[in-house]
């Protein structure tokens, strides 16, 4: 486990944009035998969460959050080639996310962490349509697409990009992940929306991801559940996030 005082003091240089202390942190937290992809997990994944919270309560301002995000997406570039490499599994997984820096860092360290572990990852970002990603995953034939960090009012497109999977059904064996965002803070929305699956944080992705389907939590959901997500917690989500 990681020492509370390492994690104060990432996040306090963090807040204060010292880029050089921030790095001689997790530099010393590398010398003192933390591995790489612990560093992802137990570091700097949940100060991204804490830098997320303290911004929606307003206990930081946007420059903070903005300065926080590029200097963790800084350290993490410089990670990833430390990662250890596990043998290959032969499966693909696909990780969108939403359109802001937040959500790509979380997007871009679960990818990391899915390579790690032995898969082949292919990483869209935040700019990409529904119809990129449909024509995307029909050429590529991912085992899992994992949408990451959405916000309320992200909900009813992803809706409708799960709805057309459903109805095209042109990859029956793909599983649609669900993390982040919304999906964190509004508990069962991910089954209501019709996701096979939901993570919590990158290292339940892909614990997840590569458990077997037999065992698998199924997903509860019911035609009145599904039918609510654009009108009561869609909504309540969306006035949360403007």
């Amino acid at each position: 486990m990681v020492e509370e005082l390492i994690l104060e003091r990432y996040l306090r240089a963090l807040l204060s944009g010292d880029r050089i202390s921030c790095r001689l942190v997790i530099e010393e937290a590398l010398k003192n035998g933390i591995p790489a992809h612990q560093v992802y997990i137990d570091i700097i994944w949940p100060i991204m969460v804490e830098i997320d919270r303290l911004y929606r309560d307003g206990n930081i301002d946007s420059a903070q959050e903005a300065f926080a995000s590029r200097i963790n997406r800084t350290i993490v570039n410089q990670l990833q080639n430390k990662l250890p490499r596990r043998n290959e599994k032969h499966k693909k997984i696909v990780t969108c996310t939403a359109s802001n820096e937040q959500a790509e860092l979380g997007g871009q360290m679960i990818t990391d962490l899915f390579e790690s572990d032995g898969w082949e990852t292919r990483f869209l970002g935040g700019t990409v349509s529904n119809d990129d990603i449909l024509s995307f995953i029909h050429s590529y034939h991912p085992d899992i697409l994992l949408l990451y960090g959405m916000n309320g009012s992200d909900a009813p497109a992803i809706r409708q990009l799960i709805d057309t999977i459903r109805e095209i059904n042109a990859w029956p064996n793909m599983r649609i992940m669900l993390s982040g965002g919304v999906f964190n803070r509004a508990e069962g929305l991910w089954e209501e929306i019709g996701a096979d699956l939901y993570a919590e944080n990158a290292a339940q992705a892909v614990e997840m991801a590569n458990m077997d389907q037999e065992i698998t939590p199924i997903p509860q959901r019911t035609i009145k559940l599904r039918t609510r997500i654009n009108t009561s917690r869609t909504q309540v989500e969306y006035s949360q996030t403007h």
